[in-house]
């Protein structure tokens, strides 16, 4: 497996710590103050980085939703009244890569058009995410790869064949893929977290992660364990806030609990090689039975 390397000095990949992503997306409810309380807990709580999603509501509505009404903490308003809402402009997003490079994490976004990613691009973010709703986007995949930053590709609601495809049309270089689900909050038999050992080996140079959108913490901890080398998990302040990933997303208790439970799988993980540690010389020499001169070789 390679190793990328992104422009803030963290690498993703073989031999690296997993590169832990607290997903915001649009939790912020259009709010620029819980937007930056969401950074700091993410930074508090030890991730690597954080994601935002970015629409141009013109292009990404569909016509005949546009008009729909919805009740939304802004009243009963049209479904495009709505994106627009939740949609951060230069100003926040200034203020956004203003405070992450003051904590030292890193930032990033799902771009789901072209205009989203040139109007990202002003910000020179260290790499780009494709959601699983557009890896059949090919020119959105396009665009993101032209840019020269790393590519992630997320697999969910996607058949073998569109994994095949996208890869296909991008190429695997500067190009990490995540194993996905795309159900909110996803059932534990839907996982299939050994689909993380499949693409491991259908992409053996090309870095693993996955992107979760469980309850609970211990499958993500698990996925580390099986191999991804990058994790990504929905990210607020209270599941009980208002919106659509809320529920399937992680309070800053259980993300820092989730940092701790995943460095410790990696300490404890080892290389494999079985030695006789310097702890252990002590009880060997108290317990064993049979001394070292005197056993038998079978």
């Amino acid at each position: 497996m390679t190793t990328v390397q992104l422009s803030t000095g963290s690498h993703i990949g073989a031999n690296a710590p997993a590169y832990i992503i607290a997903e915001i997306g649009i939790n912020h409810n259009g709010s620029l103050d819980i937007a930056k309380h969401l950074i700091r807990e993410a930074h508090e709580a030890g991730c690597n980085a954080v994601k935002f999603q970015k629409r141009t509501p013109e292009l990404c509505v569909p016509r005949e939703q546009r008009n729909q009404k919805r009740d939304t903490p802004w009243g009963r308003i049209t479904y495009m009244e709505y994106r627009y809402k939740v949609e951060f402009g230069i100003a926040e997003y200034a203020e956004i890569d203003r405070y992450c490079r003051e904590l030292g994490i890193d930032w990033f976004v799902s771009c789901w058009d072209e205009e989203a990613v040139d109007f990202i691009e002003q910000f020179e973010p260290p790499i780009y995410k494709a959601a699983s709703a557009s890896l059949t986007d090919l020119p959105l995949l396009r665009a993101m790869k032209a840019t020269g930053k790393p590519l992630m590709l997320s697999t969910g609601m996607s058949t073998m064949h569109e994994i095949f495809d996208a890869a296909d049309a991008l190429g695997l270089d500067n190009v990490l893929i995540a194993h996905s689900t795309s159900a909110y909050p996803c059932p534990l038999h839907e996982l299939n977290l050994r689909m993380i050992n499949t693409l491991k080996e259908w992409f053996p140079n090309t870095p693993i992660g996955y992107s979760g959108h469980e309850t609970g913490l211990a499958t993500t901890v698990a996925a580390v364990a099986m191999g991804a080398c990058f994790v990504e998990r929905h990210f607020t302040l209270d599941r009980a806030m208002w919106g659509s990933d809320q529920a399937a997303s992680v309070e800053p208790t259980g993300m820092k609990r989730l940092v701790k439970d995943i460095r410790a799988i990696e300490e404890a993980m080892g290389d494999g090689v079985k030695k006789l540690y310097e702890s252990e010389l002590g009880p060997r020499a108290k317990l064993r039975r049979v001394k070292e001169e005197e056993a038998v070789t079978v």
